[in-house]
């Protein structure tokens, strides 16, 4: 290494440090939640705010904490870095391990946001695999795992369908011949369409209800179009894969992060969206909401419609067209996993989607964490979260136990992935 080089990695440590060793004053904004939030006014940040807990993990009999009513229990321990899943006919269940992996440290935040993120078990060598697990005597505990997928890219999104199995690598769609009950794939994939790799790297999946077409969710590369626009082309938007022609077009825009994706009863797509970084603890909120074709959300000129971020160039006509989301989850909660709950799944919930929100990474204080349920009426959220598991985060916020992210519905129980505690959990009444 030139002593250029070294010097400039030097000064890159020193200015981490010195980023890690801020003391981050609270927000003092009210979280901007529900269908009709008061969102704050945006406290853009010459600095973001860089703050995770340490990951700790579950000591054995520690579990977090359900609602009054539920229970949970491991289906599945030692996982590595389990993110999302997919429940087959037959009852296995395939979970995506995989991570973050970073590209190139160009600066000082980039070095921190690193040392942060490594310490919290956020980024690291990704697994690249696909696990199956099998509950054959129905007790709520797989007995069976097996490596069911390996050699992959990032992969994340599962879907299942028709003796085929289609996977969400973070830069391929691809295609397996698989018939439900072999505990591991030996059929080579196809590949059916690529994506572009760096910044938010996962791709969801979710099949429309006549199994005729996919939708992929595809985050942005950057925070605001950091790296100008053609580097955002085909990203930010939720994507549609015929199945039959093999054509895919833009299905929504706008959308900075669409992780999680579900389908209500009437046939309407709803996604959760994690929003831009550098406004504040609370500014903007990231959202749930249903999904237009050809709806545009925002990004990256405006937020919650049409707030706008004079932080980007702007184009008036395309903030008029902007949409605002459904239901504000609060700033920063990572909201990544998403499923339709039926009333009486759990004892005293009735109909709407259950939310796997992995925690938050870049304000003073700590949000998401936790497993949560927003209700429906009509079709749409109405009404105010509910808290289904809890106690993923230690009360000063200084570790992680778990984080949550994929979530599924399994013989009347919800699953719930935790990639930091390596454990699916499973949640039914008491």
């Amino acid at each position: 290494m030139s002593v250029s080089a070294v010097f400039a990695r030097l000064i890159a440590m020193i200015g981490a440090a010195m980023i890690l060793m801020r003391r981050w004053g609270a927000d003092t904004a009210v979280p901007a939640v529900g269908a009709a939030p008061a969102v704050p006014q945006a406290r853009p940040q010459t600095i973001p705010t860089l703050k995770m807990p340490t990951a700790k993990g579950w000591a054995p009999g520690h579990m977090p904490t359900p609602a009054p009513g539920l229970k949970v229990n491991a289906f599945a321990t030692g996982l590595n870095h389990p993110r999302s899943l997919e429940v087959l006919p037959n009852g296995d269940v395939l979970t995506a391990e995989a991570m973050f992996t970073p590209g190139g440290i160009r600066n000082a935040f980039d070095y921190a946001m690193y040392v942060t993120m490594k310490r919290a078990a956020a980024t690291g060598d990704s697994p690249n695999r696909v696990i199956l697990l099998r509950d054959a005597d129905g007790d709520g505990v797989a007995e069976l795992q097996e490596t069911f997928l390996e050699g992959q890219n990032q992969p994340f999104g599962l879907a299942w369908a028709d003796g085929r199995l289609y996977l969400g690598n973070t830069d391929a769609l691809m295609e397996f011949p698989f018939t439900p009950g072999p505990t591991r794939l030996t059929t080579p994939g196809r590949k059916l369409a690529s994506f572009k790799s760096g910044g938010h790297w996962t791709r969801s999946l979710i099949l429309s209800p006549d199994r005729t077409r996919l939708y992929i969710g595809v985050g942005s590369l950057s925070n605001i179009a950091d790296e100008g626009f053609a580097a955002e082309e085909g990203r930010a938007q939720i994507q549609e894969y015929d199945l039959a022609s093999g054509t895919i077009r833009p299905f929504a825009t706008g959308l900075r992060n669409p992780v999680g994706m579900a389908w209500t009863p009437d046939g309407t797509l709803f996604t959760v969206v994690n929003e831009r970084d550098g406004l504040g603890d609370e500014t903007p909120p990231d959202y749930l909401t249903s999904v237009r074709d050809g709806g545009f959300y925002g990004w990256p000129y405006c937020y919650w419609g049409q707030i706008v971020d004079d932080r980007v160039p702007q184009d008036a006509a395309r903030v008029a067209q902007a949409i605002r989301p459904d239901y504000a989850l609060g700033g920063h909660t990572a909201s990544l996993g998403l499923c339709w709950m039926p009333a009486g799944t759990l004892p005293g919930f009735p109909d709407g989607m259950v939310i796997g929100q992995h925690g938050s990474w870049n304000r003073s204080k700590l949000s998401g964490y936790r497993v949560i349920f927003v209700p429906f009426v009509d079709g749409r959220p109405a009404g105010e979260a509910r808290v289904i598991l809890d106690g993923f985060l230690s009360p000063d916020e200084k570790y992680s136990y778990g984080r949550p992210v994929g979530v599924a519905l399994k013989d009347g129980a919800l699953l719930v992935a935790d990639d930091v505690g390596n454990v699916i959990w499973r949640v039914t009444g008491a």
